[in-house]
């Protein structure tokens, strides 16, 4: 097949299951967003507030999420080499792993809650935020039992029910926002509280929906989900691949909480705009991560299979297809920045500060899609260690050092962070795009040990 038509088709395969993967990561964003704007109608410090819990627990829900990204690796393996037999021992294995990780973190976050202050944020956010942390952080237990699910469902190139899924959850934590933030329907009035109280809920009807989605494609009933049926081989094979995950996404989502708090040693009106503008480009950013999921996916199941020619092909169809779509965005967030902040905060300051943090959002969001989207690639090819190290690198000795710079030593404040952040985003992008290059050359092999009766995959 001639190169560009082969291109052209892999790039079509990569495209009809990124959809509806984005379209299930627009919709676990919309949660967060449509938090974002009904807690701002109760007022700047509730906002305020919610930024900061956000940041404390979504630093935990992250690193959750990249240790389960093992389960897409695993999966989508097997199912590319035909092997159907262990789909059940890894969804079981998955399940119980993302349900202790889940508890471990919230464990975590609930016993720190005293030392909150270290962070210096204003009084008022302080005592608004620890009831919400108290609330969000055990809502983390069903949020990563879904993750497992979802993951495992795409690895299956099954994506659209826990898409389906997401976008009711959605609709049900809307109406239980209306109805527990401000009082409606003759509950009391909660506030930002009763935006988590929607939270847990939502995200504990999402779990059981998308599990019991699971259990009808593996032909499973509830006894699949016993810890007598866990295979210590398989979790050992996720941990090996999710923890240096898990560390890499951390490395690159704490650097952006630690922004948070900068902001707060700045005012509360900085912390809010960070907020917003975070919110904004957390929700464009879903798009080519949703990309970088099916490119891994899709690599994945082309090293099971054995055709390691279309490796590269797959990869750069997608950074092609990231870059293109975040161009879009790009544009968007340049030329309407302003118009985006009034639809949030009404506070005149907070608007025109969100406005130049959405400029700066503009500036990076190519590096951004390019970024994820080769680290999708590398991760379908079991390739997390040497990007763990390299994220730290970006984000920890690059990016917050200039953002701290600019903003305090040469006085740009919330800019100025959000530009070292933009200087590790480009350098992330530049490095692991060329290392996916070269790992995949032409000729090049990839070893896969995929599970006999010890179900080791890897």
């Amino acid at each position: 097949m001639p190169a560009t038509r082969l291109f052209r088709t892999e790039l079509t395969k990569t495209l009809a299951l990124a959809c509806p993967i984005v379209a299930g990561q627009v919709g676990q964003m919309l949660m967060g967003l449509i938090d974002t704007i009904m807690v701002g109608q109760v007022g700047t410090s509730s906002l305020a507030a919610a930024a900061f819990a956000n940041c404390i627990v979504s630093v935990a829900f992250v690193f959750g999420i990249g240790i389960l990204t093992s389960v897409g690796v695993l999966v989508s393996r097997a199912h590319g080499a035909g092997m159907d037999q262990h789909k059940q021992v890894i969804l079981c294995s998955a399940i119980w792993l993302a349900a202790t990780i889940g508890v471990l973190l919230a464990t975590v976050i609930t016993l720190a809650q005293p030392w909150l202050s270290i962070f210096r944020q204003p009084q008022a956010v302080l005592t608004l935020a620890k009831p919400f942390i108290a609330i969000l952080s055990w809502s983390l237990v069903p949020a990563l039992v879904f993750i497992s699910s979802k993951v495992f469902s795409e690895a299956l190139s099954k994506p659209l029910a826990p898409a389906l899924i997401m976008y009711l959850g959605v609709a049900l934590n809307v109406f239980l926002n209306w109805v527990l933030i401000f009082g409606n329907l003759g509950a009391p009035a909660l506030g930002l509280v009763g935006a988590g109280y929607a939270t847990l809920i939502a995200r504990i009807a999402t779990m059981t929906a998308t599990l019991a989605f699971c259990l009808y494609v593996t032909g499973s009933g509830l006894s699949i989900l016993l810890p007598g049926l866990l295979s210590l081989p398989t979790i050992q094979s996720l941990l090996r691949i999710g923890l240096p995950a898990g560390f890499q996404l951390l490395s690159e989502v704490g650097a952006f909480a630690f922004a948070a708090v900068l902001m707060g040693w700045i005012g509360t009106a900085a912390l809010a705009a960070h907020q917003i503008a975070i919110t904004c480009a957390a929700t464009t950013f879903m798009f080519p991560l949703g990309i970088a999921q099916a490119v891994g996916v899709r690599i994945g199941q082309t090293v099971g299979a054995g055709t390691h020619e279309l490796v590269r092909v797959i990869g750069f169809g997608g950074l092609c297809l990231s870059g293109s779509m975040m161009l879009v965005f790009a544009v968007v967030y340049a030329t309407l920045g302003h118009s985006i902040a009034n639809g949030f905060d009404r506070d005149t300051a907070v608007v025109d500060l969100t406005s130049s943090l959405l400029l700066v959002a503009g500036l990076f969001q190519i590096a951004d899609g390019v970024q994820v989207t080769a680290m999708g690639g590398l991760r379908g090819l079991a390739d997390v260690r040497a990007p763990m190290i390299l994220a730290f690198v970006f984000y920890w000795l690059c990016a917050i050092p200039i953002g701290y710079t600019a903003a305090f030593v040469f006085r740009a404040g919330a800019v100025g962070i959000w530009a070292g952040l933009a200087a590790g985003l480009f350098l992330a992008a530049i490095t692991l795009t060329t290392r996916f290059w070269l790992l995949t050359r032409p000729g090049k092999r990839f070893e896969v040990i995929l599970p006999a009766e010890g179900s080791k995959l890897l």
